[in-house]
């Protein structure tokens, strides 16, 4: 399998299929970043993420991985939405606010279990920073140091990020599961739910030409 890398070089040499191949390798990883987070705007954000790519593509440096670059890009998306549709951009703190206050719609995510569906659920009811760097290292299976890179922040940060996003995701799993088994199960094999959330995502996607007609 060629690398992100190759795919790029070739693509920006010119070849048109390899652009189409590098999208569709990662789309349904952007198009499950938002699902959990706009609603219906999702695949909307999941098209400006790859338009953005396609603006910035000259300035992409081989030396960090194209799927930091990729997410970095999707983030900033997330962000420029929020911002366009809160009633006081000024005062909107990602730190604080979340998925749910500024989006009350149910995420779109396949749940196929209660146990899913309570782990959607209590990621969006904390806060949207918290939230993203505990979906990108629970999907995504992004290390400390790719989150860092992806969103642009110290390392330390980071690790800080996602012992205080635990905490608080283990807070909300507690005020919504609706029986101790349930709690139990899903505190006890987080990192299982997480994982069939994401192939579940992958293969709701599976049918679709992810990417077509962005190159």
């Amino acid at each position: 399998m060629r690398s992100d890398d190759d795919l790029l070089d070739a693509w920006r040499a010119g070849d048109q299929r390899a652009g189409k191949q590098l999208f569709t390798r990662h789309y349904a990883a952007i198009d499950r970043f938002f699902r959990n987070k706009v609603g219906d705007d999702c695949s909307d954000l999941a098209q400006k993420t790859f338009l953005g790519c396609l603006e910035a593509v000259d300035r992409y440096q081989n030396e960090h991985k194209f799927r930091s670059w990729l997410f970095a890009i999707a983030y900033r998306q997330l962000c420029k939405h929020y911002r366009e549709r809160a009633s006081e951009r000024a005062r909107l703190d990602f730190g604080t606010v979340t998925a749910h206050n500024l989006d009350p719609s149910p995420s779109l995510v396949i749940a196929q279990s209660q146990e899913q569906r309570l782990l959607l659920e209590a990621l969006r009811q904390i806060p949207v920073d918290m939230q993203v760097a505990l979906e990108l290292h629970y999907w995504e299976q992004m290390s400390d140091a790719e989150i860092a890179r992806t969103l642009e922040l110290p390392l330390g940060t980071i690790k800080s990020r996602i012992r205080r996003g635990r905490i608080l995701l283990n807070e909300q799993l507690t005020a919504l599961s609706s029986s101790p088994e349930q709690l139990r199960s899903t505190l006890a094999n987080l990192d299982d739910w997480a994982a069939q959330l994401r192939d579940a995502a992958l293969r709701g996607l599976a049918a679709k030409s992810g990417g077509e007609g962005m190159v």
